[in-house]
């Protein structure tokens, strides 16, 4: 798709980059609608001419047997198994038979808030204590991935449809199989698994990705908060350390009635979490698999693209200050229509190194994939650290910091542009940066940026790329001299501005879509930009325009598109994450995580 464009792009670089912003920044307007001013209330916004439904909030009923959940929030672990999860994020919808009325919504359940000595909202009201089996089981379910046959009514509503077979509950206990390279290696052995291959569960599931050939990509994030070792206590080797396992009681505290989650007793356990695991969501019966040849560490999400000679290419973001940026490229070709069930199991992994900036250009230069394979890269054929390719994979971070590569202030989401091919991935911010380097010029990065860049020759199978930075997300309001890194770049105005950009989605159009997960105080340093919110770009002219922003507290999370894009659902995550918000219900409610479903009220394609 849009080869010619493509290709004087990449041969161009980021000079030829600016060059097509500019060329069609007037030809071809995406933005359609009026930009939103902040808000700081307890209330979704969106512009004049759209509509949303509130749609499957954290405890709606799902599978057959589920009950209607409790206001107060007191359901029992068996209820929380058959219910929609907590704190939605990443999601995707599959359309069934190709309708625009009718598919599959499969969803993330990152977590469950906590305060810091307590869980927030997932107990009600009574909180956490006395901590129980049953709380600690019922905090479990509330995690992992729904899977929500829904339909859309003649009156334009849409609802669960229940009794479907497809409606499915994957939880922190759903068995599921270790594949890869990895699979089967004696760091992924346990008393419970000695085979090394079958692990229970999935949680912390951030952002996603999903396949062409229509399977879903649920993205193992901060799995190290699940882990504890007391009692018995025991010191995080270099290597747990390094994935930020703690030297006691885990955050979640499922360590105290489950032994699985204390490292002290099984401490290959953490190694078999931080990874992505892939869904068959038209398959209810068959098991999730963690594939393990995309390395491990905490995904954000899994966007793909192919190479020019057809294989696939999965790029990841590891959600951590001073982490890396990854991409997959897959041994075999993609087969339209064939088997594809073991194409995420064969390939190479390569970290992102950039280079310095090109001092003629502003935030610009050229970078190179470093390929992380234990008998190809020397680095790592000669490391001590690494016996094989599968200590390579389970240890990815400890492999990526040997060869080299370029800490980042935090990579969250990336997106694939649909008709350049140009790779675009937000780095949300980073406040513990001490100095400033490629792609992240500023230390004690509050605010955080958007980075895109080319492969060599249009082919995302290339191993060097020329990047820039899109957009410095900043504050001109509180930093009024515009040579100020900290008042944002070009693009940011008081009109526009945000702070800690995280989900990122291209649409079919080429517009791009940005969510942010940051301070919401709307003082000091974040004076003026409310609650958090989502924004739309034109990735050629540069202009970006705010086009919803949440309730109190909360996270704007997950968006994906019916078909024919004029349906867009969108998540709101922890609204009230410290107490002080009622959404959606209102009044004295208890808040709970939601989806959001956005329509044109003139039936249109959504942003036009």
């Amino acid at each position: 798709m849009g080869l010619g464009m493509s290709a004087a792009i990449f041969l161009g670089g980021p000079a030829a980059l600016k060059a097509a912003r500019a060329s069609t920044a007037t030809a071809s307007p995406l933005l359609g609608f009026k930009s939103i001013p902040t808000s700081i209330d307890d209330a979704l916004h969106l512009p004049h001419g759209y509509s949303a439904q509130i749609f499957a909030p954290w405890g709606t009923p799902l599978l057959d047997n589920a009950p209607p959940w409790k206001p107060d929030a007191t359901d029992d672990a068996a209820a929380q198994a058959t219910q929609v999860g907590d704190n939605h994020d990443g999601m995707h919808f599959f359309a069934l038979k190709g309708s625009h009325d009718e598919g599959l919504l499969v969803i993330n359940h990152e977590y469950s808030t906590l305060t810091k000595v307590d869980y927030q909202w997932l107990f009600g009201r009574g909180g956490t204590l006395p901590w129980t089996a049953d709380k600690a089981l019922k905090a479990m379910n509330a995690h992992g991935v729904s899977v929500m046959h829904i339909k859309r009514l003649a009156e334009g509503q849409w609802e669960i449809v229940q009794e479907s077979s497809y409606n499915r509950r994957i939880t922190a206990s759903t068995p599921m199989a270790l594949t890869g390279p990895a699979a089967g290696n004696s760091l992924l052995k346990t008393s419970a698994d000695p085979s090394g291959t079958r692990v229970l569960g999935t949680f912390n599931n951030c952002g996603n990705g999903w396949t062409p050939w229509g399977t879903y990509l649920a993205c193992e994030e901060n799995f190290n908060f699940y882990f504890g070792s007391t009692p018995p206590t025991s010191t995080p080797t270099t290597a747990q350390q390094r994935y930020g396992l703690p030297t006691d009681r885990s955050y979640f505290r499922w360590d105290d009635f489950n032994p699985r989650f204390n490292y002290a007793k099984e401490p290959n356990e953490p190694n078999r979490f931080g990874w992505i695991v892939e869904i068959d969501p038209f398959n209810p019966a068959s098991a999730p698999k963690k594939r393990t040849a995309l390395g491990r560490f905490a995904h954000e999400n899994a966007a793909h693209t192919f190479t020019k000679d057809g294989r696939i290419v999965i790029y990841m973001g590891d959600d951590h200050r001073d982490d890396y940026l990854y991409k997959f490229v897959s041994r075999d070709r993609y087969i339209a229509g064939g088997d594809n069930s073991q194409l995420l199991d064969h390939g190479q992994l390569y970290v992102a190194r950039f280079n310095a900036d090109n001092p003629s250009k502003d935030f610009a230069g050229d970078g190179e994939w470093l390929l992380l394979d234990k008998s190809k890269n020397p680095i790592l054929a000669a490391h001590p650290g690494f016996a094989d390719q599968a200590e390579v994979l389970i240890y990815t971070r400890l492999a990526a910091d040997a060869v080299g590569a370029t800490p980042m202030d935090r990579p969250e989401w990336v997106s694939v542009h649909p008709q350049t091919g140009e790779v675009y991935v937000t780095l949300t911010n980073n406040n513990k940066r001490q100095k400033a380097g490629p792609a992240n010029p500023r230390a004690d990065n509050i605010y955080g940026q958007i980075v895109r860049w080319c492969e060599a020759g249009g082919d995302a199978g290339a191993t060097a790329f020329e990047w820039d930075i899109f957009v410095l997300a900043g504050n001109p309001v509180k930093h009024t001299d515009r040579k100020d890194l900290r008042s944002g770049s070009d693009n940011i105005t008081p009109d526009n501005m945000f702070n800690s950009p995280d989900g990122l989605a291209f649409d079919a159009f080429g517009r791009l879509w940005i969510q942010t997960d940051g301070k919401y105080s709307n003082s000091g340093d974040y004076e003026g930009q409310g609650n958090n919110q989502m924004l739309c770009a034109n990735p050629a002219s540069g202009e970006i325009r705010r086009f919803l922003v949440g309730p109190k507290e909360c996270e704007i999370t997950g968006l994906t598109f019916t078909p024919d894009h004029r349906t867009l659902f969108v998540n709101v995550q922890h609204p009230g994450e410290t107490g002080n918000s009622n959404w959606p219900n209102g009044g004295n409610a208890i808040p709970r995580s939601a989806t959001v479903i956005i329509t044109k009220d003139d039936g249109g394609i959504i942003g036009t």
